[in-house]
This record gives C-alpha cells, structure tokens and sequence, in this order.
C-alpha cells in the first residue's frame, strides 16, 4: 500500500495502524535518529485520498473481519490501540491533513470503532501555525484523538544537533500550547548517547524547564529510546542508553507532577 501500513507499536502498547503522508521520504526536519531511508527535505505530495481511503478500508477489513492479528501479530499483541497519522516525515506538511482526518473519522463510524480506539498524529509541531493544521486537530480530539508533540531538545544548540533545524525553545513552547488547547498532547522525546555521552546537565536542565513551562497544558512525556537503527549519516555516533537513565530523567519529570510514560 502507498499510505497504510500495521506496525506493532512499543508505546502504543499493540497494533497500530499508521497513515504515512509522507510515501515520497520528505520531511521538513532531520532528525538524526530517524530511521528512514533516503530521507530529503521537502513537504508531502498531493494526497490522493479516495486511495487512502480504499486502503484503510481494506487494511481494517482484514485487522476487524479478517485474520490478520492472528497471522502476523504475536500473542499479546493481537488487538488494534490506534490508527496514527505517522510515517516517513511530517504528516501535517500535507495540504490535505484535515481532509484526511476527517476521511479516517467516516471510515472509524463505518467500522464501528469511532470512539473505540485512539487516533493520534505524531509530529513535530512545526506546522501548527498553518491554517487547517489546527482544525484537524481539533477534529482529531473529537474522535478520541491526541497528539504526541515531539520535542527532543529544548535550548537553540540542542534542537539544531538533534533535529537539524534552527528553532527558538520558546517558539516550541508556543506551538506545544497551541496544540494543547486543541487536543490532548503528550510531548514525546527521544533521548539517546551521542559520542559515547548522555545529555549534558545544561540540556536536562533547559528541557525540564520547558517542561515546567507547559505544566498542566500537556497530558504528559512519553519518554523513549532507540529501537531500531538510525539511516542518517550520524549513526555511527549513537547510542542506547541504559534504562536507568530513562528511569532516572523520568522521576525528574514526575517531580514537577508530570506524567512519563517510559520506553526504553
């Protein structure tokens, strides 16, 4: 398929059906942990959405009639958590993001699971700003939906070493509330060695003051590691880190009464 794809999702906690707006590997950011291969920078193409729709039409049919979980998923993992606007680079670059959201909310009422899972967007915020982009989220809440707001970094240096992008903490922070109001939004934030090092003391100490910032606009930080292998040229240079230093960031997350949910 050009826009559906399954994927058992570690923090979505089982099936996760992803809607990639992105088929053409573009995205506005570099994220240099992403795991995409022959990343460009770039917008999403013309959405074709009659095509979305048939697929997810088709795609549903074999996870809710058919006997797909039973094929393909293992045990424990054979249930449908969400359908997500994730994929190859940032879903809202796409013109026809509302449209989409409001084409997956019909296909949700037809198969009588409006309501009974999540629709999430994962992004990076950086289109928050354009017109129609909030209207879909605003749709999206409606729909049982939230957003994970990625946000890696919090001073200029961080956000530029991480994601490639020169961008203002506090711009983020606006954006991350903006979003807020819309939906609820969990910050979701990849933390990883670079070089052999952990984030230095300065970094930790910027992102929680963000954190604190955003407070109780946020429904919480969904706190990760790398899983899969980077296809940026920085590769070489990252690293896992132990589960105790997630452990350890995550009880100074929850000290400013915040709640972190932790992948490791």
């Amino acid at each position: 398929m050009t826009y559906v794809y399954p994927v058992v999702s570690r923090r979505a906690g089982g099936v996760s059906i992803g809607i990639n707006l992105n088929p053409n590997n573009a995205c506005n950011w570099r994220c240099i942990y992403c795991q995409v291969p022959g990343l460009t920078r770039g917008a999403a193409p013309a959405i074709a959405l009659p095509q979305l729709e048939q697929e997810l039409r088709r795609m549903l049919d074999e996870v809710v009639h058919g006997d797909f979980l039973q094929r393909h998923v293992v045990e424990g993992a054979r249930h449908l958590e969400d359908i997500a606007f994730s994929g190859n680079g940032e879903p809202t670059s796409a013109s026809e993001f509302p449209q989409a959201v409001a084409l997956v909310e019909n296909v949700l009422r037809d198969f009588d699971l409006l309501g009974n899972i999540k629709l999430r967007l994962i992004t990076n915020g950086s289109q928050i700003d354009r017109p129609g982009v909030l209207e879909g989220i605003a749709r999206l809440a409606h729909c049982n939906g939230e957003v994970w707001f990625k946000v890696d970094a919090a001073t200029t240096s961080g956000i530029a070493r991480i994601n490639d992008v020169h961008l203002r903490p506090e711009a983020v922070l606006q954006r991350l509330r903006s979003c807020a109001r819309q939906s609820p939004t969990w910050v979701q934030t990849c933390v990883f060695a670079l070089d052999g090092m952990p984030p230095d003391e300065t970094e930790i100490g910027a992102y929680l003051e963000l954190l604190q910032q955003a407070g109780s606009d946020i429904a919480g930080v969904h706190l990760y590691g790398l899983a899969r292998p980077s296809m940026q040229p920085e590769a070489p240079r990252l690293g896992r880190l132990p589960e105790t230093w997630l452990e350890g960031l995550a009880r100074r997350i929850r000290l400013l009464n915040i709640e972190v949910r932790v992948s490791s």
